[in-house]
Order: C-alpha cells, then structure tokens, then sequence
C-alpha cells in the first residue's frame, strides 16, 4: 500500500476466495505488527456479512492509536459500503493528498474546510454539496458522512473523504470518471488545493 509516497507491506497468511483473507505487516524493530482478518459470509436474501478481526499495535500510545481505530473503521466500512451501492465492479483511480496543519487551531482548519466545500459550520449526512473549487472540477454531490473529524462526498463518478484530525489535513478520494482520471495529474492538482487551503 501507497500513500503520498509512504509504502507499506504485507504478507498474505490466508486466501479462500469469496470467503476469507488475511494478511500481516512485517514487524518492526521491536516485533510489532499488525495482522487483519476479513471474514466473508453469504446469508440468505443476497446478503453479505462482513467480519473484520484487526490485531496488533505499532506506537507506544497504544490507547491513542487505539481510539483512532475505534474511530476510523466504522467509517472505512461505510465508504465500503457506498462503494458496493453506487460503484460495484467499477475501478477506482485512488487519489491521496497531505497538508501538516500543526500549530493551527482544529476550530480554523475545519471552518476552512466547511467553506472550501460549500457546507456549513456542523453539516449533517444528507446536505447536498455544491462547490466550485480552483483548478479542479466543480464538486456537486451529497454528503454521506460527517464526523468531528471528517467528511465524504458521493458524486456520480467518485467518493471523496476529506479528514482533519488534529495536525493534519487528509484527502483519500476514489475517482469512477470514465475514462479514468491520471491519477498523478489528479492527485497533483488535489495537492495543490489543499496546500492553498486557507487554514488559520
């Protein structure tokens, strides 16, 4: 996996097809690993039931880091969900942006955020987005999840989240445009808005 330049391995430790995979970082200096199981159970009805086991910890503030996680699966499993609903079977070109916002107030960094994209100060799931953004396609979809931390934008051809915990700002979009964005040119171009964000 790659993101922003930063790579990261595993190791599959189990594949059934359909019904189960696993995989495992390799470990650190100090032997710690994460280890990730998904679990796939058809169900009457043409329904799916999906188990997630994800063990292991990496930095010394495990409970940070745990709270992060608690926090960033359910979320992580919508966008699987939306992508099941809107985009079956269609091909993302994967778009990933980072912008360090240390030393800025998370109040200021989430309002510039809220007014780059046309929504209000607290917007809930449902507000329709319209936004006209500089040197990128105009946004115009609905907000289909609106956390403290985070939001994501359905359109017709993407699903684009935009996170802002604190020191840091986010942007891990899914693009379906057919034909396929460049991811590179795509990605530059989110870059460079998010580092033109007015954060203060």
């Amino acid at each position: 996996m790659e993101t922003g330049g930063h790579r990261e391995t595993s190791t599959v430790t189990a594949y059934e097809p359909g019904k189960r995979f696993a995989t495992r970082t390799e470990p650190g200096g100090d032997g710690r690993f994460m280890a990730f199981e998904y679990l796939v159970e058809g169900r009457d009805g043409g329904s799916t039931v999906l188990r997630v086991v994800h063990s292991g910890v990496l930095g010394d503030d495990w409970a940070d880091e745990y709270d992060a996680l608690r926090r960033g699966w359910p979320f992580h499993l919508h966008t699987l969900r939306e992508y099941l609903t809107h985009f079956a079977g269609r091909t993302a070109v994967p778009v990933f942006a980072v912008r360090p916002t240390a030393g800025l107030p998370a109040a200021g960094v989430r309002a510039a955020l809220t007014a780059a994209l046309a929504l209000p100060a607290d917007p809930p799931t449902g507000t329709r987005v319209r936004a006209d953004l500089p040197g990128l396609p105009p946004l115009d979809g609905e907000l289909v999840w609106s956390d403290e931390e985070r939001f994501e934008v359905r359109t017709a051809d993407g699903l684009y989240a935009f996170l802002h915990p604190p020191g840091v700002l986010l942007l891990f979009h899914h693009l379906f445009a057919e034909p396929a964005p460049a991811a590179a040119a795509a990605e530059s171009a989110w870059q460079h808005w998010l580092s033109a964000l007015p954060a203060r």
